[in-house]
């Protein structure tokens, strides 16, 4: 009896609910079982529904963690220097002809394949650059040599290597002594094969600043950053816009040119 008084005492809202799951039952008459399957059917399309839009929301907080993935390579010259740090071999440099330096890398690469020597020597690179180019009123980004007349080899220094490379057409010597050639530092390596690190917030300050030039072409100068540090200088070049100057550096009795910013050097 407590059942049956109970019954008439339903709410609307569970009134809805029935209509609605004798409607779902109705469109489901035609499969056949039991009326437990039925009743089953219509709570398993909502918990569907449930699963297929709970998914929606936690895709803004899954993408804010991937706003956060830059941070991780927020140290580039960190990461670059462990690089060169992890690496097999040592890195030496050799003496080309000006502007054959691309030449030399590729007869090197190719005599290393064909002498067998990949164990020893292990990779070559030409410094490059990117520098912005005024001509004809357009500027242009061109891609250079950094340092002409010389090319990096890293290499494990043997008799058989030391052979391979100095014989190799377009070679004109290792830097330092003849036959002992002494490799270059941590340093000196990044320095000549970095990428641009300088952050963008500097650039943009560097452009919006006045251009102060107090500089003259034939003018002496000392470095004071990178791999020739403290050499002295003559500028050849100036480049008010970029802030950048073309000096020429004696580097082991010849006169090399090399670009450098304005802080990178200083007056005598």
């Amino acid at each position: 009896m407590s059942y049956e008084s109970q019954e008439p005492e339903q709410g609307a809202a569970e009134t809805e609910l029935e209509d609605a799951l004798a409607s779902a039952r109705a469109v489901e008459v035609a499969a056949p079982g039991s009326s437990d399957a039925d009743a089953d059917g219509p709570q398993a399309v909502v918990e569907d529904e449930a699963a297929v839009e709970e998914p929606a929301e936690p895709t803004e907080e899954s993408a804010e963690p991937g706003e956060d993935e830059p941070d991780v390579d927020e140290d580039p010259v960190a990461a670059f220097k462990a690089q060169l740090r992890s690496q097999p071999g040592d890195w030496f440099v050799i003496h080309s002809y000006a502007g054959y330096e691309n030449r030399v890398k590729a007869n090197l690469e190719n005599r290393t394949q064909s002498l067998n020597m990949e164990d020893y020597i292990h990779q070559v690179e030409v410094p490059m650059e990117e520098v912005t180019e005024i001509k004809n009123a357009q500027r242009k980004i061109v891609r250079r040599v950094r340092i002409p007349g010389y090319v990096l080899v890293r290499m494990d220094l043997t008799d058989e290597s030391w052979g391979a490379v100095r014989h190799t057409p377009g070679v004109t010597g290792f830097v330092g002594h003849t036959h002992q050639p002494v490799p270059l530092t941590l340093d000196e390596v990044f320095s000549m094969l970095a990428p641009s690190l300088e952050p963008k917030t500097a650039q943009a300050a560097r452009a919006n600043a006045e251009i102060k030039v107090d500089f003259t072409i034939g003018e002496s100068v000392t470095v004071t950053d990178g791999p020739f540090d403290t050499l002295p200088a003559t500028i050849s070049e100036i480049n008010p816009e970029n802030q950048k100057l073309k000096v020429l550096v004696s580097i082991f009795g010849r006169e090399t040119p090399v670009e450098l910013s304005f802080s990178q050097v200083a007056k005598i």
